[in-house]
């Protein structure tokens, strides 16, 4: 990998003239207020892998719905590599909802479901908001550090 050039990479850095060698302004760059904060560029990269994924999930159920209808047709079902593919797909599909879960409770801001009622609750509450039961279980004193 080649090595940028100091000019170029200190203006990547926001230096335009700074000499090579100083360390950055300690004031950030205009245009820092306005850019994405670290957890936007983390919802964009779920929703990214769950594009991903869904469109992994639906060539894997392509692929199934095809081989089987070949196999069928040439009278010759292989049980295993169905077995094979059907657990590759299954383990896609697995990982693409816990995806869409992540992003839904991102999304909305959601932290789990109340264990009585099923009413969502967000991070932090203590009760829920629908049945008024505790959200945290109850451990007792002796069974903690044992």
């Amino acid at each position: 990998m080649r090595a940028m050039p100091t000019k170029l990479l200190d203006t990547v850095r926001g230096r335009r003239d700074a000499p090579s060698g100083h360390d950055a302004p300690t004031t950030p760059p205009p245009w820092a207020a306005d850019a994405p904060s670290q957890e936007d560029h983390r919802i964009v990269d779920l929703e990214r892998r769950r594009d991903q994924l869904a469109t992994r999930v639906a060539e894997l159920q392509w692929d199934l719905g095809g081989l089987v209808y070949e196999m069928a047709v040439r009278d010759r079902i292989a049980v295993d590599v169905l077995v094979q593919r059907a657990a590759t797909l299954q383990e896609a599909d697995a990982e693409l909802s816990e995806v869409e879960r992540i992003l839904h409770t991102e999304q909305t801001g959601t932290a789990g479901a109340c264990g009585t009622c099923g009413a969502p609750h967000s991070s932090g509450a203590v009760f829920c908001w629908q049945c008024g039961q505790p959200l945290l279980a109850q451990v007792p004193s002796h069974a903690i550090g044992s």
